[in-house]
């Protein structure tokens, strides 16, 4: 800084400047059950509650990921079914 010149707070500036020269906003992050602003403590929910309703829709299953009611993360169905081998088999059907 050149001395003399003053910073954007002792212009009046309400923090960084933008590229036009204007102050910018300040971004608030908002909770996401309730939309108050966000708490450090609790990030990113506003309090204790917003984070266990939250925690209940997960658990009472409110949020889903989608996907097929009949996919099988462990593949044990699929090769029974004759869609693969058995996991620790080759192809010759030896173990």
């Amino acid at each position: 800084m050149i001395m003399g010149q003053s910073t954007p707070i002792e212009q009046g500036g309400a923090g960084r400047l933008s590229d036009a020269g204007a102050p910018s906003a300040r971004r608030v992050a908002r909770c996401p059950i309730c939309k108050a602003e966000t708490v450090q403590d609790y990030r990113p929910f506003c309090s204790r509650r917003c984070a266990d309703v939250d925690l209940a829709r997960w658990l009472g299953g409110v949020y889903a990921i989608a996907g097929h009611a009949d996919d099988d993360e462990d593949g044990d169905d699929a090769a029974a079914a004759g869609h693969g081998t058995p996991p620790g088999s080759d192809r010759n059907g030896e173990y």
